[in-house]
């Protein structure tokens, strides 16, 4: 029996591996779901049948219960509600971390880790370590979801000496792990739970709405960890690999969209930017004035174009437009006008999902380019249609060495012909700096909620 686990486990395993593979391009990303869902059935069966389970009442009523909340939930949710999902997903792997650890800590004999006061001291360590990942990750993901849903402002809290102190918690944190496994007191356990929660907290509200994509990226790293402890716990060699590849692949990914915004992963945990601003700047700012035009007006430009190049950001998601924008395109390639659409690695609030969103709207994956692979093409463009989008179009990122985005690499949309900019204000993005693209002579500000202004330009075209 013990083999043929191993052997379900093995494959549930290559199962999430293939999952990885497929989601890393949006045309195989429907079979890695696949995949990773086949992977994750396999695992659950295989563990149902586990000699050392004693009831299956409370397992199916959990399955049950989960499983008809996850359904709803998935049902329900909006697509820009995703990346506040995922934070509170985090935030309940992390919850179970603790929870598992505390059980095995209470009653080591149901998890063959010896008896109480008994337990060896590598298990100790990895309860320990569990214990305070879970904590982070709870907390940190309750607070990534509240500044994403906007029941917290998006705006950095910080207070004198954070880092100081948050470096201290940590220390601490490790200090109290070591006499944990001296002690294997109850106190001291707790003490671990509560410190890494306070913890958890202080590293995610100094962090600003700019820099949340990273941050709900690298807590999907810490619920990987917490779940790789959880198998330790457990002696469960394939919750330690799914954990592991979690964790790895959310740190990888952090780094990418790190990368992305020419920022390392130190200085966004220090505190990034992302104040988010209160108020629109004005139309007319000093000697700068924004040409406002008309849905009529971007119609004309457009259908006498040979090329545009289109560019979705959060506003789009916000107002649902994916669907009127690939309308928009299928006239103006009726038309005979090559278009194309432009991703930058950080656009929205979470890593894809541009993609996700122009996915739905069946938008053909050839026509979507990453960003390095498309920048040279604004030269020859005779439109670049901004819908949404701000801070990863701000030339400032380029020109600007005092901008808190400043060697940040932004698509170059100031280089086509004509920059129609669709947004609602004139206001700042999520980084709260003034965007200078607005004002300059190629640019036409299409002010307007993005989907009644794509349908009134359809409108015109037609």
């Amino acid at each position: 029996m013990d083999g043929l686990t191993g052997l379900a486990y093995l494959v549930a395993a290559i199962c999430f591996i293939m999952a990885l593979r497929g989601l890393s391009h949006p045309e195989t990303a429907r079979s890695g779901l696949m995949f990773g869902m086949g992977g994750m059935a396999l695992a659950i069966v295989t563990t149902l049948f586990s000699p050392v389970i004693g009831s299956y009442l409370p397992i199916i009523a959990g399955i049950a219960i989960g499983g008809g909340i996850g359904a709803l939930i998935a049902k329900r949710i909006e697509m820009t509600a995703l990346p506040q999902l995922m934070a509170a997903f985090h935030s309940l792997v992390g919850l179970a971390a603790v929870f598992v650890a505390g059980s095995a800590f209470y009653d080591p004999e149901a998890f063959a880790l010896g008896l109480p006061g008994q337990i060896k001291t590598a298990s100790l360590i990895e309860m320990g370590l569990g214990a305070a990942i879970g904590a982070i990750t709870f907390t940190g993901s309750i607070i990534a979801w509240g500044k994403l849903q906007g029941t917290i402002s998006g705006k950095p809290i910080k207070f004198p000496s954070q880092n100081q102190i948050n470096l201290l918690l940590g220390i601490l944190v490790f200090a109290l792990i070591f006499l944990f496994t001296v002690t294997q007191s109850p106190l001291v356990f707790w003490g671990i739970v509560g410190v890494a929660l306070l913890l958890g907290i202080l590293l995610i509200i100094p962090i600003g709405g700019a820099d949340m994509p990273v941050i709900v990226s690298m807590l999907n790293s810490y619920s990987g960890w917490a779940a790789a402890g959880i198998g330790f716990t457990l002696h469960n060699p394939l919750l330690i690999i799914t954990g592991a590849l979690v964790g790895a692949s959310g740190a990888i990914l952090s780094y990418i969209m790190c990368k992305g915004m020419n920022r390392s992963f130190l200085s966004v945990i220090l505190g990034g930017f992302g104040a988010e601003s209160a108020s629109g700047a004005a139309e007319d700012m000093g000697d700068r004035i924004a040409k406002i035009g008309a849905a009529e007006d971007a119609a004309y430009i457009m259908k006498n174009a040979s090329k545009v190049i289109i560019v979705p950001g959060y506003g789009m998601a916000v107002a649902q437009a994916q669907h009127a924008l690939r309308e928009m395109a299928d006239i103006l390639k009726h038309n005979g006008v090559d278009v194309k659409y432009a991703i930058h690695p950080v656009a929205g609030r979470m890593p894809g999902h541009m993609n996700v969103l122009l996915a739905e709207a069946n938008v053909p994956y050839d026509e979507v380019f990453e960003q390095e692979d498309i920048n040279r093409d604004f030269a020859q463009a005779d439109v670049a249609y901004v819908i949404g989008a701000n801070d990863i179009t701000n030339p400032a990122a380029k020109k600007d060495a005092s901008s808190p985005i400043y060697g940040m690499p932004i698509l170059d949309v100031e280089n086509a012909k004509t920059v129609l900019f669709v947004k609602r204000s004139m206001g700042s993005g999520y980084a709260g700096i003034d965007n200078p693209l607005f004002y300059q002579d190629n640019t036409m500000m299409l002010l307007g909620d993005a989907k009644k202004m794509t349908e009134e330009i359809i409108k015109a075209m037609e």
